[in-house]
């Protein structure tokens, strides 16, 4: 709630460089509600110590977003995270990394995400993420749109109507609700 509604500036993702690969998946998830974010890879001194050296520069040129090497523990590399951090705030948006979704949802996407855009004008949320929580069926979430926002996507008429077309098309392609929602992870696992 507090990324979505709690007007965040940017967000700090804490990852275990020495156990990356279970972490990124918090990182891709986070940058699709919103591309004002900066990796943190902690525990570098302990990822060395194991022989591990993520490629830092490779991180960055394919998430889209900074890149930033800590160890909290002994405070190396804290001032670059805060500086990081402040360039994120200051200027423009990162070009965060999209997690592409089989054709089917792409397509769905594609339909639905222009009609959020113009149901809630200005929104910090991603317009395609809230359109990927609405396939989904996010009831929480509309709440939460409803509770903050002040607009109620349920019951929108272009989302209405267009939701409908989505979903038809979804089933169509095989994509039922536990289906679909079975792609959406995958698609993010495997990003």
């Amino acid at each position: 709630d507090f990324l979505c509604f709690g007007g965040a500036d940017a967000v700090i993702v804490v990852c275990d460089a020495s156990s990356l690969e279970r972490n990124l998946n918090l990182a891709l998830q986070t940058m699709e509600i919103t591309p004002r974010v900066v990796l943190c890879l902690n525990l570098m001194d302990e990822a060395r110590a194991r022989g591990i050296t993520p490629c830092l520069s490779l991180l960055k040129e394919r998430l889209g977003v900074p890149v930033v090497p800590t160890a909290a523990r002994t405070r190396q590399g804290l001032d670059s995270l805060m500086d990081a951090v402040s360039q994120v705030v200051r200027g423009a948006p990162p070009q965060a990394m999209q997690v592409t979704y089989p054709a089917p949802i792409e397509k769905a996407l594609s339909l639905l995400t222009p009609a959020v855009e113009s149901a809630v004008p200005g929104s910090r949320l991603a317009p395609r993420w809230l359109a990927l929580r609405l396939l989904e069926g996010d009831a929480a979430l509309c709440g939460g749109i409803e509770q903050y926002v002040g607009v109620s996507l349920r019951s929108h008429p272009a989302i209405v109507r267009t939701l409908a077309q989505a979903w038809q098309d979804l089933a169509q392609s095989g994509y039922e609700a536990a289906a679909l929602r079975d792609a959406i992870v995958r698609a993010v696992v495997t990003a």
